[in-house]
Formats: structure tokens, sequence, C-alpha cells
């Protein structure tokens, strides 16, 4: 039940709340909005259509042109889970983006965050 009121949430109404923790650590709204592309295959100006029509999380992800091949490769804990380990192919994906904006605010290089280092 809980992932469903979770689901959904407004995109909208969260993605502030990720710029606002990255740009208190010093980076910006364009690296907040790099890591949404890269992970969901939106255009910057998709990406800005879709908080404009203030979808739920579902609903942008479902309408992400392509995730990230990638994507998986992103592990670690969000919330005290591991997001590798979590079940919900939609809490996944949300579990990701958060893990990359929390990777982003604690100061990681963008190709690390991005998976294009080894």
């Amino acid at each position: 039940m809980a992932n469903e009121r979770v689901f959904a949430m407004s995109f909208a109404g969260v993605y502030p709340h990720y710029v606002a923790k990255a740009e208190r650590k010093g980076r910006t709204k364009g690296e907040v909005d790099e890591c949404i592309r890269w992970l969901t295959g939106f255009t910057q100006k998709g990406l800005e259509n879709a908080i404009e029509k203030k979808i739920s999380f579902r609903e942008f992800f479902e309408k992400a042109p392509k995730l990230n091949p990638n994507a998986p490769l992103i592990k670690g804990v969000v919330c005290g889970i591991r997001v590798e380990d979590i079940e919900d192919p939609l809490m996944q994906k949300i579990r990701w983006l958060d893990k990359l904006i929390d990777e982003l605010a604690k100061g990681k290089k963008m190709e690390k965050i991005l998976r294009t280092a080894e």
C-alpha cells in the first residue's frame, strides 16, 4: 500500500527537492537533469513536459523513452534499503533515481554517477 502512495506522487512535486538537495551541496539543476535524462532517456524538453504536466512517478517511468541499460549497475542503500534488492520494478527505478541524486549531492564525479567510468 505504501508503494502505491509513492507511485501516485507527482514527479513535479519531488523534483524541486532533488534540485534543492543537489544545490545545497554545490551541484546544479543541470546536473540533476543530466542524471534524470541518463536514467530515463528523456530529452530535456520531455523532462520539462513531464514536470509541467505534474504526472505521477508511475506515469513518469511508464513514459520514459528508454531506461539506461547500465541502470542495474546502480547499487547501494537508499532509505535503509539496498536498491539492488528491491523486488518491485517501479520502486526500484524510483530508488535508482534517488540514489543518483544522493551520489550527486555527495560530490561524486558525473562519470562515476552515470556509470561511464570503470
